[in-house]
C-alpha cells in the first residue's frame, strides 16, 4: 500500500509541475502576443494626453468627466496598460466634441434647423433615401466605443496572461513541494503490517 500512496503522489506532482510549466508558457505567450498586436497598430498618444493637458481642456469644455491620472502624452502605445490609459482619453475627446454628452443622451436626429432632435417628425429628410437625416456625432461614440473596447481587451488580456504566469508558478511550486513531500514520506521506511 505504500508504493501506492508514493507513486500516487509522484504522478500528483509531476502532473502539477506539467501543468505549472504549461501555465507559465502558455501565459508567456499570450501576453507577447498581445503587445504584439498593440504595437502592430503604431499608436502614439496626442500630446494632450496627460492630466495637466486634459484637465484644462475640460475646463474650457465645460464638461464634468474623471480626468485619466496616466500619461501616454507623445509616447508609443505598447502594452496593456498603455492600451487602457489611451482608451480613457479616448472617452474625454469624445465627451468634449460631444458637449458632454454619452451616445445614448444624444440626440438621435438632425432637425430641417440644423440642430439635433430627438423627434423623427422634425428631422431633415435625405433627399437620396427618403429617410430622417442621423445625428451625425452619434458616429463618433460608435467608433470610440469600438476602439476603446478593443484597447480595453487588450488590457484585460494581458492582465489574464500575467495571472496565468503567477498560477503557473504557484502550481509549479506546489508540485515540487509536494513530490519532496512524497519522495521524504515519514513512513516510508516502515514495512506494513
Amino acid at each position: 500500500m505504500n508504493r501506492l500512496y508514493v507513486y500516487a503522489g509522484i504522478a500528483a506532482s509531476v502532473l502539477m509541475i506539467v501543468v505549472g510549466v504549461g501555465a507559465i508558457v502558455v501565459g508567456a505567450s499570450g501576453r507577447s502576443e498581445v503587445r504584439d498586436r498593440i504595437q502592430d497598430e503604431q499608436i502614439s498618444g496626442t500630446p494632450d494626453m496627460n492630466p495637466d493637458d486634459t484637465r484644462a481642456a475640460v475646463e474650457e469644455a465645460g464638461i464634468d468627466v474623471e480626468i485619466p491620472d496616466c500619461t501616454v502624452a507623445e509616447e508609443a502605445v505598447d502594452d496593456g496598460e498603455s492600451a487602457k490609459c489611451f482608451a480613457e482619453y479616448m472617452r474625454v475627446h469624445a465627451l468634449e466634441d460631444t458637449g458632454g454628452l454619452t451616445y445614448a443622451e444624444m440626440p438621435r436626429f438632425i432637425g430641417e434647423d440644423g440642430e439635433p432632435t430627438a423627434e423623427e417628425s422634425e428631422a431633415a429628410v435625405d433627399p437620396e433615401s427618403g429617410e430622417p437625416v442621423s445625428n451625425p456625432q452619434r458616429n463618433l461614440w460608435v467608433t470610440e466605443t469600438a476602439l476603446a473596447t478593443a484597447l480595453n481587451t487588450s488590457y484585460f488580456a494581458e492582465q489574464v496572461a500575467m495571472f496565468s504566469i503567477a498560477m503557473g508558478i504557484c502550481l509549479l511550486l506546489a508540485g515540487i513541494g509536494f513530490l519532496v513531500l512524497t519522495l521524504r514520506l515519514p513512513w516510508r521506511g516502515t514495512s506494513s503490517t
